[in-house]
C-alpha cells in the first residue's frame, strides 16, 4: 500500500499540539510504518514592529493538519480519536478521501517559498486607500501607487494643499482604511 495524504480538521490554534500528539500516539501504537509525514502547513511572514523586522509563522490553513498515511481501520481510529481532532476533510464518515499529489506539492512549495523568502504580514494593492499613521503626514489618506515588498515600503499619493504628492513610507506607517 502506498501512503496518501489526508486533511485532518483540528481545533483552530491547536495544529502544533495535534501534530505532536499524533506523533506520540503513532510511536506508542508502533504504527510508524503506516504513517509518513505529519505537517502543519505554515509560512513565515515579516512584519515591522517598533522599527524592527520581526519574522513570525502564519498558518496557511488554520485548523488543518496534513497526514501522510496508509488508510486502515486502525490508522483511521488512531487519528480520529486524538484529542482536539474533529475529523477528516472529504469523503464519508469513516472513509475519508485523500488529496491529490498535485495539491500536496503546491502546499509544500508554498511552505518552502515562505521559508526562503518570508512574505509580508499585510499585503497592499496598487489603487488601495490607506491612512498614514505616523510621521509628518499622519492622519492623511492616500492612494497606494507602488508597493516594494523587498524594502517593506509603499509609495502613497497624498493630497497636500490640493495637489497629489507621492510619499514613500514604511509598511508600519500606514494602515488600510
Amino acid at each position: 500500500m502506498s501512503k496518501r495524504w489526508y486533511v485532518v480538521h483540528v481545533y483552530s490554534g491547536m495544529e502544533k499540539s495535534v501534530q505532536k500528539a499524533l506523533i506520540e500516539r503513532i510511536d506508542r501504537a508502533a504504527l510508524q510504518t503506516s504513517f509518513g509525514r505529519i505537517l502543519v502547513p505554515s509560512e513565515e511572514v515579516v512584519e515591522m514592529r517598533g522599527g524592527q523586522k520581526s519574522i513570525s509563522e502564519r498558518r496557511i490553513f488554520p485548523g488543518y493538519v496534513l497526514v501522510e498515511m496508509d488508510l486502515t481501520d486502525e490508522t483511521w481510529h488512531l487519528v480520529k480519536n486524538t484529542n482536539r481532532v474533529t475529523g477528516f476533510l472529504g469523503g464519508s464518515g469513516n472513509r475519508p478521501s485523500p488529496i491529490s499529489e498535485k495539491e500536496v506539492e503546491k502546499i509544500l512549495s508554498q511552505m518552502e517559498e515562505g521559508v526562503e523568502k518570508p512574505r509580508p504580514k499585510i499585503l497592499f494593492e496598487v489603487g488601495e486607500m490607506v491612512r498614514v499613521k505616523e510621521g509628518p503626514f499622519a492622519d492623511f489618506n492616500g492612494n497606494v501607487e507602488e508597493v516594494n515588498y523587498e524594502k517593506s515600503k509603499v509609495r502613497v499619493s497624498v493630497t497636500i494643499f490640493g495637489r497629489a504628492t507621492p510619499v514613500e513610507l514604511d509598511f508600519s506607517q500606514v494602515e488600510k482604511t
